[in-house]
């Protein structure tokens, strides 16, 4: 069976039947809107957009790993800013000829990764469409928290990451090359580029200990720092010998000949939690520290300005 066959209305209430409520949603799919509660009175907002053939491929990825994807991007963005997950809406487009199977499969990713914060996909719409286009709205709330934005860094705060660097986009790059199994760590750098792992507990953990900027670790680590910089006003100094890089990434860099500190300092899709914290902030460790906060503006590595950045859709 296709989705052409169950018809819009069919896709829908198949896709509904397999979310569970949470306590977040007052009412769910079914009507013309979600009603949700908002304890704290603010709302926190993210949207993500993702494209067949530019942000993942079904030829690599099942619709399980698709939905898992979509959904932690956008929950990374709320625990980026110290708030808790409640709800996502999903704009879906389908091509007709896409099996239910599938789309069930999706839906359980969906499903899936929303349980691990306490979040629910809440509602939303789907449209017939050439390739599969998924457009999510994560929403999120503070808990009485002030916010953690990008423009809070102080000279002399530490920065710190929370999460993997490097793997998925070695994960990319293998499957790029044709490899598509081999040793448990080129395994489990292939399945980091399918499902990401974002450490969603040490955002609000993170808002608690008085960080004072954070951000999550999608289009790369210099990249995305380099946003914290610009909106604080500030540089940030990077210890190369102090960022992790596993074994699975060396053993990856091997196998291509590659290096292995350009994924973890370029990559991307990772969703790790980038963030800076006064000095005598005692960090958990779950983080790790890799750099400080001084004066000046960018982001250096070992004093010096790394020449490759991370992604960007409109770089040539």
């Amino acid at each position: 069976m296709t989705v052409g066959d169950l018809g819009e209305f069919g896709v829908i209430q198949r896709i509904s039947g397999r979310l569970p409520r949470t306590a977040a949603v007052l009412l769910g799919p079914g009507d013309d809107a979600a009603i949700l509660k908002a304890p704290d009175g603010r709302v926190v907002v993210s949207t993500d957009l993702l494209i067949e053939g530019r942000h993942f491929r079904r030829d690599w990825s099942s619709g399980y790993d698709i939905g898992r994807k979509a959904a932690a991007q956008n929950l990374s963005d709320i625990v980026a800013m110290g708030a808790d997950p409640t709800a996502l809406v999903v704009g879906l487009g389908l091509p007709a000829d896409i099996g239910a199977d599938w789309l069930d499969a999706l839906t359980d990713g969906f499903r899936d990764e929303c349980d691990l914060v306490g979040a629910t996909v809440a509602g939303g719409d789907i449209a017939r469409s050439e390739t599969v286009v998924l457009g999510v709205t994560a929403l999120g709330d503070l808990g009485g928290r002030s916010p953690v934005t990008r423009s809070g860094a102080r000279p002399g705060d530490v920065v710190a990451v929370a999460g993997r660097l490097g793997c998925a986009a070695a994960g990319l790059a293998l499957l790029g090359a044709g490899v598509t199994g081999g040793s448990p760590d080129l395994v489990t750098l292939l399945e980091a580029h399918r499902r990401p792992r974002p450490p969603y507990p040490c955002g609000p953990r993170a808002a608690l200990l008085g960080a004072t900027a954070m951000l999550d670790v999608s289009d790369g680590l210099l990249q995305d720092l380099g946003h914290v910089a610009d909106a604080s006003g500030v540089a940030v100094e990077l210890d190369a010998a102090a960022l992790p890089v596993p074994e699975a990434l060396s053993a990856a860099a091997r196998e291509l000949g590659a290096d292995p500190l350009e994924w973890v300092l370029t990559g991307g899709d990772d969703h790790a939690l980038a963030a800076t914290f006064p000095p005598e902030v005692r960090l958990p460790p779950e983080w790790t520290r890799i750099g400080a906060v001084t004066e000046g503006g960018g982001v250096r590595v070992d004093g010096q300005t790394w020449v490759k950045g991370g992604w960007d859709h409109f770089r040539a």
